[in-house]
């Protein structure tokens, strides 16, 4: 399952040629991820929260000022005290810009560490939980080298 936001571009986003700037999408990930916690866990206090501890963003197409774009997010892996995210997003025209994988960690402020992810989370992440991986390349999850680049993704 699937969770969809829409966001606007607004022209401050942009660089001087009207493309999105390449940290703008970190802060559209982010307006997913915060919406997503409020559905998988509304009730949460000040003393249990998450913590962002890896995010990679792959930028695929370029994105333009006063456009409208979506981002799609759902659960990819869910462990003892962390999960996994990925977010696609997409132009009006269903083509894919950028994609992202975060890693989350739950945290408890008061006592300053992890701690295992709760019964009733870890059962609303189940229900988030992605069939199959959607946020890859197709056909490029392997090592590749070539001699214009040299990357890998896993």
């Amino acid at each position: 399952m699937n969770d969809e936001i829409e966001v606007y571009v607004r022209f401050s986003e942009t660089d001087m040629l009207g493309h999105v700037n390449n940290t703008s999408y970190f802060l559209y990930f982010e307006e997913a991820r915060t919406k997503f916690f409020k559905k998988v866990h509304p009730n949460r206090d000040s003393s249990f929260g998450f913590i962002l501890a890896s995010i990679k963003c792959d930028f695929l197409k370029q994105a333009y000022g006063d456009e409208s774009l979506k981002i799609s997010t759902n659960i990819s892996k869910i462990g003892t005290k962390s999960f996994h995210m990925q977010h696609i997003l997409v132009n009006n025209q269903d083509e894919k810009i950028a994609q992202a994988s975060a890693v989350i960690v739950c945290f408890n402020y008061e006592e300053q560490q992890s701690v295992a992810i709760p019964a009733q989370l870890r059962e609303n992440l189940e229900a988030w939980l992605a069939s199959k991986v959607r946020c890859s390349k197709e056909g490029n999850n392997a090592s590749r080298n070539d001699s214009s680049t040299s990357w890998r993704s896993d």
